[in-house]
């Protein structure tokens, strides 16, 4: 909370203008929707400035880019909460709702936000699936359906992952996180994000 307050007042200077948002951020989406996506956290300059989930950084741009080429999203862009940004069957939400240090949450923080988490796996009656990106989400979809008593196997994390987590649970999609570290070193490529969502929606179509 206070990192998230101390960035809020500080700014990064190319936004020096901006009323940052500076709070929890909420997740967002199609209420209606066949896919939960769960990242990791705000970006300190990226949600936290602008109050919407993956919106206004490089990490957004890229996701952002890769749902508008498959039809999740009107457009492939999104930089403020009054960019006209329209999600459809997709909900989109991350582990922790306050921007951590270095973008690494540590385990108080964690656990102190998995109730918003699971308050909105619960609500999400629709869903058929999830996109985690990155392992931190991904441990923590598997750790949120194993506490009401789901029998959720301990699976292994790799990029590209397809999951049946059981019985009446949504299947599961592993994804690296689009984060610079990631796609400025080619660990992930728009090639091997495009393939994730390309399935997703192959998936739906099945269903």
């Amino acid at each position: 909370m206070a990192w998230r307050e101390q960035a809020a007042r500080e700014k990064r200077h190319a936004y020096r203008n901006w009323d940052y948002w500076g709070k929890p951020v909420p997740g967002f989406g199609d209420a209606h929707a066949r896919v939960l996506v769960v990242g990791l956290a705000p970006g300190a300059h990226g949600s936290n400035r602008t109050g919407r989930m993956f919106t206004g950084d490089a990490s957004g741009n890229f996701l952002y880019a890769a749902l508008h080429r498959v039809g999740f999203a009107n457009q492939p862009i999104a930089h403020s909460l009054s960019d006209g940004l329209v999600i459809t069957d997709l909900y989109i939400s991350a582990v922790c709702r306050c921007a951590p240090p270095k973008n690494r949450p540590d385990r108080k923080e964690i656990a102190n936000c998995r109730p918003f988490l699971l308050a909105e796996m619960e609500y999400l009656h629709k869903i058929e699936g999830i996109v985690a990106l990155g392992k931190i989400a991904f441990d923590e979809v598997l750790s949120n359906f194993r506490r009401p008593g789901h029998s959720a196997a301990k699976f292994k994390f790799e990029h590209g992952g397809f999951y049946q987590l059981g019985n009446s649970l949504p299947w599961m999609i592993a994804s690296y996180h689009p984060s610079q570290q990631n796609t400025q070193t080619g660990r992930l490529t728009i090639e091997m994000f495009d393939a994730i969502w390309k399935r997703v929606v192959g998936l739906l179509k099945q269903s």
